[in-house]
């Protein structure tokens, strides 16, 4: 994985890739991407102030700088999205490394908190976000455990547990998602709603921004189309259910009346055996 890394002088620079157990506690963007974003080529010969997008990045190493963090990753610029291999890795890893963030910031170009007059506020931008409507942005939603929204000027809007009612009744999602719940506890359709209405500018991203959703590793093949790609994921979670299900011979929902079925079945515990077991 590679971060920015923010010196006390409010200037970024890319950090090498580092092996999972070096990497040290970041910040994440979470935005919708524009026409002159940040890209890997950019940061790293030096070029990328020159572009207007260069304040999400400013804004998000700012921020963590605030809440105490030095390294932050935005998706536009810590990835070399020329590198296939390094690519695939990076789709397959996007909602651990959103989960494993100390905060995810969402930045919303489309939403102003400076309102002239007796307007309504930033409130009904707020629920016409294009960012409610992308595919991406559905597992930065829900895989953080901190979710923070700021407006385009930077000022902080509220987070996903303040914000909880106003999420739901926008996106459809159970309120239970955002508050750690496993994902398994929710129906496989009931996972495959949540994208419904979420648009991706490649159409395969509609299932590859599932991965997280249904804890998944698959090959990227750009080109495959949406119904190739969504019938590869739709095996691919069929055979991870049959393999638990292998692993769980009964019912798991249930364990006293299991045990007690069991301890009968065989003619109760044998002392010895579950003393050495302890």
């Amino acid at each position: 994985m590679r971060l920015l890394e923010r010196d006390d002088t409010g200037g970024v620079r890319l950090t090498e890739d580092l092996p999972n157990n070096k990497i040290p506690p970041y910040a994440i963007l979470s935005h919708t991407w524009g026409p002159e974003e940040v890209l890997f080529g950019d940061m790293r010969d030096g070029t990328g102030k020159n572009k207007a997008s260069y304040a999400k990045i400013r804004f998000c190493g700012d921020q963590a700088w605030r809440d105490g963090l030095k390294f932050f990753w935005v998706d536009t610029c810590c990835i070399d999205k020329s590198d296939s291999a390094e690519l695939q890795h990076a789709l397959n890893s996007m909602f651990h490394w959103y989960r494993s963030a100390v905060k995810c910031y969402v930045y919303l170009a489309d939403v102003s908190t400076h309102q002239h007059g007796d307007g309504p506020g930033w409130q009904p931008a707020f629920r016409e976000s294009r960012w409610f409507s992308r595919g991406w942005t559905l597992q930065e939603l829900i895989a953080p455990t901190i979710v923070e929204f700021f407006s385009k000027e930077g000022e902080r809007l509220g987070d996903k547990e303040s914000l909880e009612q106003e999420i739901h009744d926008i996106t459809g999602i159970p309120r239970k998602a955002f508050q750690g719940v496993p994902l398994s506890d929710f129906s496989v359709a009931e996972r495959m709603r949540w994208i419904e209405k979420r648009d991706t500018t490649r159409e395969e991203d509609k299932v590859y921004s599932l991965f997280g959703i249904f804890d998944v590793h698959m090959p990227v093949l750009y080109g495959e189309g949406r119904q190739k790609a969504l019938k590869r994921l739709q095996d691919k979670v069929h055979e991870d259910y049959l393999c638990l299900a292998k692993l769980w011979p009964t019912d798991p929902r249930d364990p006293h009346v299991e045990k007690e079925r069991i301890e009968l079945a065989k003619g109760g515990l044998l002392a010895d055996a579950y003393r050495w077991v302890f």
